[in-house]
């Protein structure tokens, strides 16, 4: 009997201007970048028309969930762009009916940006890729903590 296949995942940067996606790998090892979406093009597409193409992408890809990065706060608290992001993911979960983890994504635009610099790419043309360099860096750490085993359970406690 052949095992099912490992699910795939979808991530997203959310942003105000662009959002970066990504995707997993047939296995559920690597996260791959796949595009950016520019919400200030012209003509500007519509919050339905984005949640619409998302949607169009999950089925593309065949994915069983989103990965939608959370801008919190450093601090750990919920920022008033992580409160626009969450309706945005719910909207998207409520069109898509899949499964949206929220994941933790504080410093992942610095750490993308860093990751390009260290590959050569002039700071100027960073924004035409680091939106999907950072959903690519949300959706690789997502993996990595499905794949880490849980803590071990304590040993009995001796009578």
């Amino acid at each position: 009997m052949i095992p099912p296949a490992p699910p795939r995942y979808l991530a997203l940067d959310v942003g105000t201007r662009r959002i970066g996606v990504a995707v997993s790998d047939e296995l559920g090892l690597t996260a791959q970048p796949v595009l950016t979406l520019d919400l200030h093009r012209h003509p500007r597409p519509s919050p339905r028309e984005t949640l619409r193409s998302i949607a169009r992408l999950c089925r593309r890809y065949s994915v069983s969930g989103i990965v939608v990065g959370l801008p919190l706060h450093l601090s750990g608290e919920i920022s008033p762009r992580a409160q626009k992001v969450q309706a945005f993911a719910a909207e998207l979960g409520a069109l898509t009916g899949l499964p949206i983890h929220l994941w933790d994504e504080r410093l992942t635009t610095q750490e993308a940006h860093a990751l390009l610099y260290q590959a050569g790419h002039a700071r100027q043309d960073h924004a035409k890729v680091v939106d999907q360099v950072a959903a690519t860096l949300i959706l690789q750490s997502f993996l990595d903590d499905r794949r880490t085993p849980s803590s071990p359970a304590p040993p009995p406690a001796q009578p």
